[in-house]
């Protein structure tokens, strides 16, 4: 799925991140969302790696990088960690500044990185998400039943990696095989690599991400609420996902970010294995004005 495309494990002060890199030009990081790794960029990665120097990592606690236990703080997987892990494995790869495109958990990673280390981040594109701040103040009935996981995996540990683990094949299936267009918008060999990364190790990391979005990451984002991104920022969104129908995302995004812009796609959350043409055109478009 990513031919020409040469797998590298760079070591960070925390933990080993997997990555897969190809192409010449800007260096360009892709950070993948829940509960998938850096296969879901297959249909865009290589159409960028023509014009940048693509690297398309997995989050600690995701796909192959390292799987370091939780702490009772949730800390090792806060935002803020997730995200120093990215900037150490992009300098050890000879990058001090890089473009940035995300989606779902790895665009909660990108946010806090771009607050946190602004001059690492040159352009910050999301996809379908909302600031993890904003989303727990709007939390409604429609919320809980649309996202229901973000509350059954920040329950203490070990009751959601328990439950999971019982049936977990069928529980990282289950999110992809379903509907009429499953099969071309997730194929086989995309899940089998989903469902293979999928261990007990990758379930206690996941539920300990949300543990952190739900305590540590809140603490951070409202102790540097008024530190905005400075970066121009593209956020792209489903319009008939939970954001897209109930919030004015480019309304909220301009209480975090200084320079954004943006739309919404017709097509569900995974906006880059559903609609990867239209994706990888407005992409590919602001990342090289």
């Amino acid at each position: 799925m990513f031919e020409g495309f040469e797998q590298k494990r760079i070591e960070t002060s925390g933990t080993t991140i997997n990555l897969v890199t190809a192409g010449s030009g800007p260096p360009l990081l892709l950070l993948h969302g829940y509960p998938q790794n850096h296969t879901m960029w297959h249909k865009i990665a290589p159409r960028l790696a023509e014009d940048f120097t693509v690297v398309a990592a997995d989050l600690r606690g995701y796909g192959d990088s390292g799987k370091p236990h939780g702490d009772p703080a949730h800390v090792n997987y806060s935002k803020r960690v997730m995200a120093q892990d990215q900037v150490e494995a992009m300098e050890k790869l000879g990058f001090d500044s890089f473009l940035l495109v995300s989606h779902d958990r790895g665009a909660r990673v990108s946010h806090r990185l771009a607050k946190d280390h602004p001059q690492r981040v040159r352009k910050l594109v999301t996809l379908d998400i909302i600031p993890t701040r904003r989303m727990f103040q709007i939390v409604d009935k429609e919320m809980a039943t649309s996202t229901h996981h973000w509350f059954f995996l920040i329950q203490p540990y070990d009751f959601p990696e328990r439950v999971i683990g019982s049936c977990s094949d069928y529980y990282i299936r289950s999110r992809f095989e379903r509907g009429p267009y499953a099969e071309k918008y997730f194929p086989k060999e995309a899940v089998d690599e989903y469902a293979r990364c999928f261990d007990a190790d990758a379930i206690h990391a996941m539920c300990e991400d949300y543990r952190a979005g739900a305590s540590t990451d809140l603490v951070h984002d409202d102790g540097d609420f008024d530190n905005k991104v400075t970066c121009p920022m593209l956020a792209l969104w489903s319009e008939t996902g939970y954001v897209g129908r109930n919030e004015d995302v480019l309304r909220v995004w301009h209480e975090y970010a200084t320079d954004v812009r943006g739309h919404s796609m017709p097509c569900g959350h995974h906006i880059a294995e559903e609609m990867p043409d239209e994706a990888y055109a407005d992409i590919k478009a602001f990342l090289m004005e």
